[in-house]
């Protein structure tokens, strides 16, 4: 039996400059940081939090770096108005311990929202940033509203639309 053809061809060396393939690394000096306006009126509470984690981490943008503060500033507005479906006005849990023997306290989300309409925003971004240093370097550049008035007009916002994210 004989051997294939491309056997007995000879082994092409292929030559790469790897000078032109230098892999670009943002970090604080270079990063351009914007500030967006999100308007999460009548969105569901996941979706529109998965958008905004994905905006502070700044993972839309083309120089994104793992372990850098990459992303934007990001106002969230009509906080209060964010939608949830089913049963989880009653049925979905926040709990929080406060370091005392039997100091488990447990808040359902239409209690949550009656303390402050800002919190189910801001709960749900946080579990979706990194747990660690950068993570909470990241939840510094998070401003959430009940409502549609915000004291950040002089940075000139931009207005970004959830729907074309998701």
């Amino acid at each position: 039996m004989l051997p294939c053809k491309h056997y007995l061809q000879p082994i092409k060396q292929i030559i790469v400059d790897t000078l032109s393939y230098k892999t670009i690394s943002a970090n604080a000096n270079t990063v351009n940081k914007e500030w967006l306006v999100v308007d999460v009126a009548g969105l569901p509470l996941g979706r529109a939090a998965a958008v905004i984690a994905r905006l502070l981490r700044g993972k839309h943008k083309t120089n994104f770096t793992p372990h850098v503060d990459c992303g934007d500033n990001v106002v969230v507005i009509n906080a209060s108005q964010v939608a949830l479906k089913g049963n989880k006005w009653e049925q979905k849990e926040y709990i929080r311990y406060t370091g005392y023997p039997g100091g488990q306290r447990v808040l359902n989300a239409t209690q949550m929202h009656l303390k402050g309409g800002h919190r189910l925003v801001e709960k749900a971004v946080k579990g979706m940033l990194p747990k660690n240093k950068l993570g909470a370097e990241l939840f510094r550049n998070l401003r959430v509203f009940a409502e549609s008035d915000h004291p950040h007009d002089a940075q000139n916002p931009t207005v970004i639309s959830i729907n074309e994210h998701i």
